[in-house]
């Protein structure tokens, strides 16, 4: 007759894990399953009368690739658009391109940011002169080096504009390139997008990048703008969406041609850079969105960790029965997770191959480590001077 001791040390680890196990459960299936489910409704019967946009860039030493990624923008399959273009200083040829490209588009329009600018951070300042010289309510912002990958781009973001609607997120992240640093910076990206985007189909949007974003712009006058945080280098995107997002006011877009793409940053400086700024800004998010990420990231590792202990445990005891416990706790959570991160990645056109369980079983010591360096990182090269 098997008996099952439920005193022993492996039915305390097993338990253990048993309880992060649970945590994660409830994230997988909770949260983010949500931007499959999302993507695999019936598409939208596009509305009859399409908003007119205005969209925003600034650019600064963009050079080719500004001449590359813009007309992708300017020729896309909209009634009523406008593209502005606001220059930061530029040394290269950006000034040249806009001014011959504005010859060929009759909706490009471009100026510049003045030397004297030093109140604000030149992006958020770059930002703020485009909205103000905009014509249209709904405003699209995006970066030079963003191409969107349909020429239906603008369409997909304009069938979320509701009249409840005052913000939409779209997903966006880099061209697939060969190598370990851009297969890691990609899957990252997607993974971060995939948070955001699934917080706020869960009720709890937090944040938007301004690399495919939509806001009205009475809404941001309302808010007066980038105020807030006008001490930051960023923030125009995230903090903004944080600042104003609701469950009832929020939308994301969904479908192939609503993904917008960029190069792969080319040092790890640049991206690691980029990380922790990030957290930086992220310091000043508001909600329970961001403590739930970190829960979930926590709990991650605490379920690694105890998962190997409880197995460790349970098999030097001989105690067959918690060991096929804990071996079937590791076994549904790995095929829970990795049947929504591969659907939600063959929905966003990504192909990562076996490379998501990996990034899953290090993003824990990854985040950690990101934690420590903005322990130690100095906080005013973040801020404006």
């Amino acid at each position: 007759m098997i008996t099952i001791d439920f005193t022993s040390l492996s039915a305390l680890a097993t338990g253990v894990c048993g309880v992060f196990f649970l945590i994660q459960l409830f994230y997988i299936l909770g949260i983010y399953s949500r931007l499959h489910r999302y993507f695999s409704r019936k598409p939208y019967t596009e509305p009859v009368d399409l908003p007119p946009i205005s969209v925003i860039i600034v650019t600064k030493d963009s050079g080719e690739i500004l001449n590359e990624n813009l007309p992708a923008i300017l020729e896309q399959d909209y009634p009523l658009f406008e593209v502005i273009v606001i220059n930061d200083k530029s040394a290269g040829e950006d000034e040249f391109i806009l001014k011959r490209l504005s010859d060929r588009y009759p909706n490009l329009y471009h100026t510049f940011i003045p030397e004297t600018a030093r109140y604000v951070s030149r992006k958020k300042l770059g930002v703020a002169m485009g909205i103000r010289a905009s014509r249209y309510e709904w405003i699209v912002v995006t970066s030079p080096f963003c191409r969107p990958v349909s020429p239906n781009w603008l369409r997909s973001l304009a069938r979320e504009m509701t009249p409840d609607t005052d913000i939409v997120l779209g997903y966006s992240n880099y061209f697939p390139k060969k190598g370990f640093f851009a297969r890691r910076v990609i899957v990252s990206s997607f993974f971060r997008s995939l948070r955001y985007l699934c917080m706020a189909l869960a009720g709890h949007p937090y944040m938007g990048i301004g690399y495919n974003l939509a806001y009205r712009k009475s809404v941001y006058q309302a808010h007066k703008g980038f105020s807030d945080h006008l001490q930051l280098l960023r923030g125009e995107d995230d903090l903004l969406v944080n600042a104003v997002a609701k469950r009832s006011n929020t939308r994301v877009a969904r479908g192939a041609e609503s993904i917008v793409r960029l190069p792969v940053p080319a040092f790890k400086r640049v991206w690691k850079e980029e990380k922790l700024s990030a957290m930086v800004t992220g310091y000043y998010y508001r909600g329970i969105a961001p403590w739930l990420n970190s829960i979930e990231t926590w709990t991650c590792g605490l379920f690694y960790v105890s998962w190997g202990i409880a197995l460790c445990i349970s098999i030097l005891a001989h105690e067959w029965i918690w060991t096929g416990i804990v071996g079937l706790f590791g076994l549904v959570r790995f095929l829970s997770i990795m049947h929504f991160f591969y659907h939600s990645a063959w929905d966003l056109q990504e192909k990562f191959g076996c490379l998501l369980p990996f990034f899953d079983l290090f993003r824990p010591v990854g985040s950690l480590m990101r934690y420590v360096q903005y322990l130690f990182c100095k906080k005013e090269d973040f801020m404006r001077r």
